[in-house]
């Protein structure tokens, strides 16, 4: 059999209510030249009989189907291991995505032959009844970098954009994912910008397009963002640490480097701040305090929060002064002040929170 252009690769878990509508985006496209692999991942609910009614009504379609639960990483290595595509695209199967996506992307390889494609995307807020309350578009300039230092400067252009973690929002080589034996970690958060950083340690091409043919759903009720992961600062404190040792491996240890990267481990000291007056969190004053002197004592945390700067954001520049003032009493406050926003105001805090 010919190889197909595209493997869809899209774990499913607790998604009846989505698949089908997702699974029509995918068969909508204008690009007809793919193959889709829903990953299903031990659901308790109907998402598995779903997925074969679909698989049974286009060949294109296959369902692989979990013993037990792994998760969504397990579940895209699954993808990765029986994807017989050039390319593949990860989709979550509680968003939707325009008809062109595929035909675009594919285009714009033809036109410029690249390890990885990324294209915006729409963050569409529902709130907990399951409206739709507003959305954000974030949207890139259509290019392409074939030139390694234009290309890694770029790479910080997409993290500070909130791009460069996502991986729905790119189109990969499989060739290429196989050859660095690559694979998602089982994680409680961030597994999908470790496997972006690791994939775009040595590429030597990207694609960019000034597109944004994808809907991420972010849900009030039930999605990620409303869970307690009792680790988010270590999660996201490794994730600066890697950003800032794939620049310096890539001899970018500047002094704008240093102030983006500070800029955004403000915020996740700040989202840290915020997280420890969550009764889930277990932390008294003392341990808040306690949290606050080892952070001010992190090594990583002198290097990049001095030079770090807000570039349109008041709430993390008020927030970056307490922080370099290292102060206990402000910060502490200050995370205090956003649990309030956050608890009783929790559309106030998300639209706050997408300005960045």
């Amino acid at each position: 059999m010919e190889r197909p252009y595209f493997t869809v690769v899209m774990p499913s878990y607790k998604v009846e209510r989505y698949l089908e509508k997702a699974v029509e985006c995918v068969r909508g496209q204008t690009c007809t030249d793919w193959e889709l692999l829903i990953v299903e991942d031990c659901s308790p609910d109907r998402t598995g009989k779903i997925a074969e009614q679909l698989a049974a009504a286009d060949s294109r379609i296959r369902v692989i189907r979990h013993k037990q639960n792994k998760g969504a990483s397990e579940a895209r290595n699954t993808g990765i291991r029986e994807a017989a595509g050039q390319y593949i695209w990860f989709m979550d199967p509680d968003d939707t995505a325009e008809s062109d996506l595929l035909e675009r992307v594919k285009a714009s390889f033809e036109e410029h032959p690249a390890k990885l494609a990324v294209f915006g995307h729409v963050e569409e807020y529902f709130d907990k009844d399951g409206n739709l309350s507003y959305s954000h578009i974030i949207t890139l300039e259509k290019n392409h970098f074939a030139d390694k230092e234009k290309l890694h400067e770029y790479v910080m252009h997409m993290e500070r954009e909130t791009v460069y973690g996502y991986p729905w929002n790119k189109v990969y080589s499989v060739d290429y994912i196989r050859e660095k034996e690559l694979r998602f970690e089982t994680m409680s958060l961030n597994e999908d910008i470790v496997f972006n950083i690791e994939y775009c340690m040595d590429i030597d091409s990207l694609n960019t397009l000034d597109y944004a043919p994808y809907h991420y759903a972010k849900r009030m009720e039930g999605s990620l963002t409303t869970k307690f992961v009792p680790d988010y600062y270590e999660l996201h404190r490794r994730r600066i640490a890697m950003l800032y040792d794939q620049q310096k491996y890539w001899g970018r240890d500047t002094e704008e480097v240093r102030s983006i990267l500070g800029s955004l481990y403000g915020r996740y000291i700040l989202s840290a701040l915020e997280r420890n007056c969550d009764k889930r969190a277990k932390m008294g004053r003392r341990e808040r305090k306690a949290f606050c002197k080892e952070v001010f004592g992190d090594p990583l945390f002198r290097r990049l929060i001095p030079p770090a700067a807000a570039r349109d954001s008041r709430m993390l520049a008020l927030a970056l002064k307490c922080m370099k003032r290292r102060s206990v009493f402000l910060c502490t406050s200050f995370g205090r002040a956003v649990h309030i926003v956050r608890t009783y105001f929790p559309m106030v805090y998300s639209k706050v929170k997408s300005e960045r």
